[in-house]
Protein backbone atom coordinates (compact mmCIF):
# COMPACT_ATOMS: atom_id res chain seq x y z
CA UNK A 1 0.00 0.00 0.00
CA UNK A 2 1.69 3.38 -0.93
CA UNK A 3 0.17 5.91 1.57
CA UNK A 4 1.63 7.47 4.53
CA UNK A 5 0.04 8.34 7.67
CA UNK A 6 -0.29 12.26 8.53
CA UNK A 7 2.99 12.25 10.80
CA UNK A 8 4.67 11.10 8.24
CA UNK A 9 4.36 13.10 5.32
CA UNK A 10 6.84 15.83 6.68
CA UNK A 11 9.51 13.18 6.56
CA UNK A 12 8.59 11.35 3.44
CA UNK A 13 9.44 15.33 2.21
CA UNK A 14 12.46 16.10 3.40
CA UNK A 15 13.96 14.38 0.17
CA UNK A 16 12.85 13.38 -3.18
CA UNK A 17 12.10 9.45 -3.88
CA UNK A 18 12.11 8.88 -7.42
CA UNK A 19 10.70 5.39 -6.80
CA UNK A 20 7.25 7.21 -6.46
CA UNK A 21 7.03 9.91 -9.27
CA UNK A 22 3.32 10.15 -9.08
CA UNK A 23 2.45 11.96 -5.30
CA UNK A 24 -1.31 12.85 -4.42
CA UNK A 25 -1.76 15.03 -1.60
CA UNK A 26 -5.08 15.08 -0.17
CA UNK A 27 -7.16 16.78 3.12
CA UNK A 28 -9.47 18.96 4.68
CA UNK A 29 -6.52 21.29 5.28
CA UNK A 30 -6.15 22.85 1.64
CA UNK A 31 -3.65 25.05 2.97
CA UNK A 32 -1.35 22.14 4.03
CA UNK A 33 -1.94 21.04 0.54
CA UNK A 34 -0.95 23.91 -0.96
CA UNK A 35 2.24 24.25 1.09
CA UNK A 36 3.41 20.79 0.78
CA UNK A 37 2.48 20.72 -2.82
CA UNK A 38 4.96 23.62 -2.96
CA UNK A 39 7.23 21.66 -1.27
CA UNK A 40 7.15 18.89 -3.47
CA UNK A 41 7.88 21.09 -6.29
CA UNK A 42 11.38 22.66 -4.88
CA UNK A 43 12.19 18.72 -4.47
CA UNK A 44 12.33 18.29 -7.77
CA UNK A 45 14.61 21.36 -8.45
CA UNK A 46 12.03 22.42 -11.27
CA UNK A 47 10.69 26.08 -10.92
CA UNK A 48 7.28 26.18 -10.73
CA UNK A 49 6.96 29.20 -12.82
CA UNK A 50 8.85 27.70 -15.84
CA UNK A 51 5.78 27.16 -18.82
CA UNK A 52 7.80 24.35 -20.42
CA UNK A 53 9.08 22.54 -17.26
CA UNK A 54 5.74 22.70 -15.16
CA UNK A 55 2.44 22.02 -16.61
CA UNK A 56 -0.54 23.52 -14.67
CA UNK A 57 -3.68 21.16 -15.03
CA UNK A 58 -7.50 21.27 -13.84
CA UNK A 59 -8.64 18.09 -12.64
CA UNK A 60 -12.33 18.68 -14.30
CA UNK A 61 -10.59 19.76 -17.80
CA UNK A 62 -8.53 15.84 -17.37
CA UNK A 63 -12.01 14.43 -16.43
CA UNK A 64 -13.66 15.92 -19.80
CA UNK A 65 -10.19 15.10 -21.67
CA UNK A 66 -9.01 11.95 -19.88
CA UNK A 67 -6.24 11.44 -22.92
CA UNK A 68 -4.94 14.46 -22.06
CA UNK A 69 -2.49 13.58 -18.82
CA UNK A 70 -0.68 10.96 -20.73
CA UNK A 71 -0.36 12.69 -23.55
CA UNK A 72 1.05 15.23 -21.55
CA UNK A 73 2.86 12.63 -19.45
CA UNK A 74 4.73 11.32 -22.10
CA UNK A 75 5.76 14.51 -23.90
CA UNK A 76 9.47 14.99 -24.33
CA UNK A 77 10.44 18.52 -22.93
CA UNK A 78 11.58 21.25 -25.18
CA UNK A 79 14.96 21.69 -23.58
CA UNK A 80 15.72 18.61 -22.64
CA UNK A 81 15.08 17.47 -18.29
CA UNK A 82 12.41 16.54 -16.51
CA UNK A 83 9.25 17.78 -16.55
CA UNK A 84 6.21 18.26 -13.48
CA UNK A 85 2.20 17.44 -14.38
CA UNK A 86 1.01 19.44 -11.61
CA UNK A 87 -3.37 18.48 -11.45
CA UNK A 88 -5.59 20.54 -8.84
CA UNK A 89 -9.13 20.87 -7.55
CA UNK A 90 -9.13 16.91 -7.77
CA UNK A 91 -11.73 15.50 -6.12
CA UNK A 92 -14.09 12.44 -7.22
CA UNK A 93 -13.73 13.13 -11.13
CA UNK A 94 -13.75 9.66 -12.76
CA UNK A 95 -12.13 10.49 -15.91
CA UNK A 96 -8.75 11.84 -13.70
CA UNK A 97 -8.82 8.21 -11.53
CA UNK A 98 -9.06 6.64 -14.53
CA UNK A 99 -6.29 8.33 -16.50
CA UNK A 100 -4.03 8.19 -13.02
CA UNK A 101 -4.78 4.56 -12.83
CA UNK A 102 -3.16 4.21 -16.61
CA UNK A 103 -0.16 6.12 -15.57
CA UNK A 104 0.02 4.37 -12.01
CA UNK A 105 0.30 1.17 -14.38
CA UNK A 106 2.91 3.00 -17.20
CA UNK A 107 4.81 5.28 -15.57
CA UNK A 108 6.75 8.18 -17.36
CA UNK A 109 9.76 8.84 -17.78
CA UNK A 110 11.44 12.01 -16.45
CA UNK A 111 8.37 13.08 -15.40
CA UNK A 112 6.74 13.98 -11.49
CA UNK A 113 3.03 13.88 -11.80
CA UNK A 114 1.49 15.94 -8.94
CA UNK A 115 -2.31 15.82 -8.05
CA UNK A 116 -3.77 18.25 -5.66
CA UNK A 117 -7.59 16.76 -3.94
CA UNK A 118 -9.12 17.53 -0.90
CA UNK A 119 -10.93 15.61 1.79
CA UNK A 120 -10.94 12.00 -0.49
CA UNK A 121 -12.71 8.75 1.33
CA UNK A 122 -9.98 5.92 2.11
CA UNK A 123 -10.07 3.25 -0.66
CA UNK A 124 -12.15 4.95 -2.86
CA UNK A 125 -11.82 6.39 -6.54
CA UNK A 126 -8.54 8.48 -6.93
CA UNK A 127 -6.99 7.53 -3.53
CA UNK A 128 -7.92 3.98 -4.03
CA UNK A 129 -6.13 3.80 -6.87
CA UNK A 130 -2.79 5.76 -5.85
CA UNK A 131 -2.46 3.70 -2.88
CA UNK A 132 -2.86 0.19 -4.37
CA UNK A 133 -0.40 1.34 -6.79
CA UNK A 134 4.08 0.93 -6.68
CA UNK A 135 4.53 3.97 -8.09
CA UNK A 136 2.26 6.80 -6.68
CA UNK A 137 2.40 7.63 -2.99
CA UNK A 138 -0.79 9.46 -1.51
CA UNK A 139 -0.23 11.81 1.19
CA UNK A 140 -3.02 12.79 3.74
CA UNK A 141 -3.20 16.50 5.19
CA UNK A 142 -5.12 17.59 8.09
CA UNK A 143 -5.49 20.05 10.46
CA UNK A 144 -2.53 20.79 12.16
CA UNK A 145 -2.63 19.12 16.02
CA UNK A 146 -0.90 20.78 19.01
CA UNK A 147 2.38 19.47 17.84
CA UNK A 148 2.07 20.76 14.46
CA UNK A 149 0.93 24.01 16.02
CA UNK A 150 3.99 24.12 17.74
CA UNK A 151 6.12 23.46 15.08
CA UNK A 152 4.83 26.50 12.77
CA UNK A 153 5.08 29.19 15.21
CA UNK A 154 8.72 27.90 16.14
CA UNK A 155 9.57 27.67 11.70
CA UNK A 156 7.74 31.31 11.46
CA UNK A 157 9.40 32.80 14.60
CA UNK A 158 12.98 32.01 13.66
CA UNK A 159 12.26 33.49 10.04
CA UNK A 160 11.45 36.77 11.78
CA UNK A 161 14.32 35.90 14.40
CA UNK A 162 11.51 36.46 16.81
CA UNK A 163 10.84 34.68 19.92
CA UNK A 164 8.07 34.33 22.04
CA UNK A 165 7.02 34.12 25.81
CA UNK A 166 4.96 30.92 27.13
CA UNK A 167 1.92 32.74 28.11
CA UNK A 168 1.95 34.28 24.68
CA UNK A 169 2.66 31.14 22.75
CA UNK A 170 -0.44 29.44 25.03
CA UNK A 171 -2.82 31.82 23.97
CA UNK A 172 -2.01 32.22 20.39
CA UNK A 173 -2.18 28.34 19.95
CA UNK A 174 -5.72 28.28 21.43
CA UNK A 175 -6.44 30.42 17.92
CA UNK A 176 -4.59 28.77 15.62
CA UNK A 177 -4.63 25.26 13.63
CA UNK A 178 -7.69 25.11 10.70
CA UNK A 179 -5.93 25.78 8.28
CA UNK A 180 -1.69 26.17 7.39
CA UNK A 181 -2.08 28.84 5.49
CA UNK A 182 -4.32 30.55 7.53
CA UNK A 183 -2.17 29.86 10.56
CA UNK A 184 1.22 31.21 8.58
CA UNK A 185 -0.72 34.19 7.55
CA UNK A 186 -1.79 35.34 11.54
CA UNK A 187 1.74 34.27 12.42
CA UNK A 188 3.19 36.61 9.83
CA UNK A 189 0.62 39.42 10.94
CA UNK A 190 1.99 38.78 14.77
CA UNK A 191 5.43 38.86 13.82
CA UNK A 192 5.18 42.25 11.63
CA UNK A 193 3.13 43.65 14.68
CA UNK A 194 6.01 42.79 16.71
CA UNK A 195 8.93 44.09 14.42
CA UNK A 196 11.69 45.56 16.24
CA UNK A 197 10.90 43.54 19.48
CA UNK A 198 13.19 40.40 20.39
CA UNK A 199 10.21 38.87 22.21
CA UNK A 200 6.52 38.73 21.51
CA UNK A 201 4.34 39.13 24.68
CA UNK A 202 1.22 38.06 25.82
CA UNK A 203 -0.32 41.35 25.39
CA UNK A 204 1.16 41.44 21.32
CA UNK A 205 -1.20 38.32 20.66
CA UNK A 206 -4.20 39.57 22.46
CA UNK A 207 -3.76 42.87 20.31
CA UNK A 208 -3.83 41.02 17.30
CA UNK A 209 -6.32 38.08 17.91
CA UNK A 210 -8.19 40.64 19.62
CA UNK A 211 -9.19 43.28 16.83
CA UNK A 212 -12.82 44.87 17.25
CA UNK A 213 -12.87 44.93 13.59
CA UNK A 214 -13.17 41.27 13.15
CA UNK A 215 -15.30 40.75 15.93
CA UNK A 216 -18.15 43.58 14.21
CA UNK A 217 -17.41 41.19 11.06
CA UNK A 218 -17.97 38.30 12.84
CA UNK A 219 -21.64 39.88 14.63
CA UNK A 220 -22.62 40.53 11.11
CA UNK A 221 -21.78 36.94 10.13
CA UNK A 222 -23.26 35.47 12.81
CA UNK A 223 -26.82 36.71 12.43
CA UNK A 224 -26.88 35.79 8.82
CA UNK A 225 -25.80 32.46 9.45
CA UNK A 226 -28.49 31.90 11.72
CA UNK A 227 -31.56 33.68 9.63
CA UNK A 228 -31.53 36.53 11.98
CA UNK A 229 -31.97 39.29 9.54
CA UNK A 230 -32.97 42.06 11.69
CA UNK A 231 -29.72 41.67 13.98
CA UNK A 232 -28.03 41.44 10.74
CA UNK A 233 -29.72 44.38 9.27
CA UNK A 234 -28.67 46.50 11.69
CA UNK A 235 -24.76 45.25 12.41
CA UNK A 236 -23.94 45.61 8.81
CA UNK A 237 -25.44 49.16 8.48
CA UNK A 238 -23.67 50.39 11.32
CA UNK A 239 -20.32 48.57 11.05
CA UNK A 240 -20.17 49.88 7.40
CA UNK A 241 -21.52 53.21 8.58
CA UNK A 242 -18.18 53.46 10.35
CA UNK A 243 -15.97 53.52 7.28
CA UNK A 244 -14.99 49.36 7.30
CA UNK A 245 -14.46 48.20 4.20
CA UNK A 246 -17.56 46.19 3.03
CA UNK A 247 -15.52 43.27 1.41
CA UNK A 248 -13.74 42.53 4.47
CA UNK A 249 -17.26 41.80 5.60
CA UNK A 250 -17.66 39.54 2.66
CA UNK A 251 -14.40 37.85 2.94
CA UNK A 252 -14.98 37.23 6.87
CA UNK A 253 -18.24 35.27 5.63
CA UNK A 254 -16.88 33.34 3.01
CA UNK A 255 -13.85 32.30 5.88
CA UNK A 256 -16.95 30.97 8.59
CA UNK A 257 -18.62 29.16 5.95
CA UNK A 258 -15.58 27.19 4.87
CA UNK A 259 -15.63 26.70 8.48
CA UNK A 260 -18.86 25.56 9.07
CA UNK A 261 -18.44 23.14 6.13
CA UNK A 262 -15.66 21.44 7.88
CA UNK A 263 -17.62 21.24 10.91
CA UNK A 264 -20.98 19.70 9.33
CA UNK A 265 -18.58 17.50 7.27
CA UNK A 266 -17.65 15.69 10.52
CA UNK A 267 -21.56 15.70 11.19
CA UNK A 268 -22.86 14.07 7.77
CA UNK A 269 -19.24 11.63 7.04
CA UNK A 270 -18.38 10.83 10.96
CA UNK A 271 -21.27 10.30 12.51
CA UNK A 272 -20.40 13.74 14.85
CA UNK A 273 -22.96 15.78 16.87
CA UNK A 274 -23.18 19.26 16.24
CA UNK A 275 -21.99 19.67 19.86
CA UNK A 276 -18.89 17.63 19.16
CA UNK A 277 -18.18 19.16 16.24
CA UNK A 278 -17.68 22.03 17.48
CA UNK A 279 -15.72 20.81 20.57
CA UNK A 280 -13.44 19.43 18.56
CA UNK A 281 -12.88 22.55 15.77
CA UNK A 282 -9.24 23.59 15.36
CA UNK A 283 -8.90 26.31 16.15
CA UNK A 284 -11.40 26.28 18.85
CA UNK A 285 -14.12 27.86 19.05
CA UNK A 286 -14.72 31.05 21.15
CA UNK A 287 -16.80 29.73 23.91
CA UNK A 288 -19.39 32.89 23.81
CA UNK A 289 -19.88 31.26 20.47
CA UNK A 290 -20.84 27.56 20.72
CA UNK A 291 -24.37 28.05 20.61
CA UNK A 292 -24.57 29.92 18.06
CA UNK A 293 -22.26 27.71 15.85
CA UNK A 294 -24.17 24.48 16.99
CA UNK A 295 -27.61 26.53 16.05
CA UNK A 296 -26.26 27.06 12.33
CA UNK A 297 -24.83 23.33 11.99
CA UNK A 298 -28.86 22.59 11.81
CA UNK A 299 -29.32 25.19 9.39
CA UNK A 300 -26.41 24.45 6.70
CA UNK A 301 -25.67 21.33 5.13
CA UNK A 302 -22.47 20.94 3.18
CA UNK A 303 -23.94 21.31 -0.40
CA UNK A 304 -25.97 24.23 1.17
CA UNK A 305 -22.82 25.61 2.33
CA UNK A 306 -21.04 24.62 -0.73
CA UNK A 307 -23.68 26.80 -2.41
CA UNK A 308 -23.17 29.79 -0.05
CA UNK A 309 -19.52 29.72 -0.93
CA UNK A 310 -20.08 30.32 -4.60
CA UNK A 311 -22.84 32.63 -4.11
CA UNK A 312 -20.15 34.39 -1.97
CA UNK A 313 -17.42 34.16 -4.37
CA UNK A 314 -19.99 35.62 -7.32
CA UNK A 315 -20.79 38.25 -5.09
CA UNK A 316 -17.01 39.02 -4.52
CA UNK A 317 -15.96 39.32 -8.59
CA UNK A 318 -19.61 41.43 -9.03
CA UNK A 319 -19.09 44.16 -6.38
CA UNK A 320 -15.76 44.51 -7.76
CA UNK A 321 -17.17 44.79 -11.57
CA UNK A 322 -19.17 47.58 -9.62
CA UNK A 323 -17.54 49.07 -7.10
CA UNK A 324 -19.67 52.21 -7.10
CA UNK A 325 -22.22 49.89 -6.23
CA UNK A 326 -20.43 47.27 -4.01
CA UNK A 327 -21.98 48.08 -0.19
CA UNK A 328 -25.54 47.61 -1.88
CA UNK A 329 -24.77 44.05 -4.25
CA UNK A 330 -22.88 43.13 -1.33
CA UNK A 331 -25.98 43.46 1.36
CA UNK A 332 -28.27 42.05 -0.85
CA UNK A 333 -26.51 39.02 -1.35
CA UNK A 334 -25.93 38.33 2.56
CA UNK A 335 -29.49 38.99 3.02
CA UNK A 336 -30.51 36.41 0.65
CA UNK A 337 -28.45 34.03 2.57
CA UNK A 338 -30.14 35.11 5.75
CA UNK A 339 -33.49 34.50 4.14
CA UNK A 340 -32.19 30.85 3.34
CA UNK A 341 -31.49 29.92 6.87
CA UNK A 342 -34.38 31.75 8.75
CA UNK A 343 -36.78 29.78 6.01
CA UNK A 344 -34.65 26.73 7.06
CA UNK A 345 -35.63 27.31 10.70
CA UNK A 346 -39.15 27.96 10.03
CA UNK A 347 -39.12 24.77 8.54
CA UNK A 348 -37.52 22.21 11.34
CA UNK A 349 -40.17 23.93 14.12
Amino acid sequence: MAQKKAHEVDSFLKRLDRAYPIVLLYGPDKGLVSERADLFIKLTGLAKDDPFAVIRLDADDINAEPGRLSDEANTISMFGGERLIWVRSAAGQKGLADALGFLAKNPPTDTFILVEAGDLKKGAGLRGIVEQSSSAMALPCYSDDARGIDGTIDDVLAKNQLQIALDARNLLKESLGGDRLATRAELDKICLYAYGKERISIDDVREIIGDVSAVSYETIVDAMMVGNIVDFTHAFDRVIGTGSSSFLVLSAAIRQFQSLQTLRYGMENEGKTANLAVTSARPPIFFARKKLVETALRFWTTQSCTRAIERLQRTVLESRRNAALAVPIIRQSMIALAAEAARVARNSR
